[in-house]
């Protein structure tokens, strides 16, 4: 386990990330929970421990110098990826975390709790169905089927300057060309994750 530790330290400094030795804790500890909690409620298909530090920490971790504001709403979060390592890496702002799977919200509120993150909240809850009166800076999924529906659900959700982040694998070349008009791809980042060698994609849409 020393070994994986020192992976994600090492990992976090590839991405270009200065982590504090209590953020790198706290990192660790969601990765056992997750790990814990996974036996019980097949939170995540990917069941060993590196798996898990490459394919879903670092994978979170890839996009954090790409966001920017203060207020973020994590879409289809699942077991809290990406919110939740980007909440231990940026402790100064707020991430809101949406899924409508009860198993998985338990376990965000247990995480939550444990990890004593003061910068998230967890809702249970659809798309469809998700109010917010604020505005989000930026929407975030790893989870959504396509540009398209992830555009369609998720731009009332933004403020004015708000933008949708979208993680995929490959470039999406078709569901870029069934996006409606307005939609503007601002950027598009290539990501290189440490230990993850599959083509891994950041979208960064305005509303127009």
């Amino acid at each position: 386990m020393e070994q994986l530790r020192e992976q994600l330290k090492h990992g976090a400094q590839t991405l270009g990330l200065e982590l504090s030795e209590p953020q790198l804790a706290l990192l660790w500890q969601y990765l056992e929970l997750l790990q814990k909690w996974n036996k019980a409620y097949n939170l995540t298909a990917i069941r060993d421990a590196e798996g898990m530090l490459h394919k879903h920490l670092l994978d979170s971790l890839s996009i954090a110098p790409h966001i920017q504001g203060q207020r973020f709403l994590d879409v289809g979060t699942g077991p809290g990826l990406p919110g939740i390592p980007l909440a231990i890496c940026f402790p100064e702002r707020e991430f809101n975390l949406l899924d409508s799977n009860g198993k998985k919200t338990r376990f965000l509120l247990e995480a939550v709790r444990e990890l004593q993150l003061s910068n998230v909240s967890v809702f249970c809850e659809r798309i469809e169905k998700f109010s917010d009166t604020q505005g989000f800076d930026g929407v975030l999924s790893r989870a959504f089927s396509s540009l398209d529906d992830m555009a369609q659900a998720c731009a009332p959700l933004l403020n004015q300057t708000g933008k949708l982040l979208a993680m995929k694998g490959l470039y999406p070349e078709q569901e870029l060309s069934e996006l409606p008009k307005h939609f503007i791809v601002e950027h598009c980042y290539s990501l290189q994750v440490p230990g993850v060698y599959e083509a891994r994609h950041l979208l960064v849409i305005s509303p127009g």
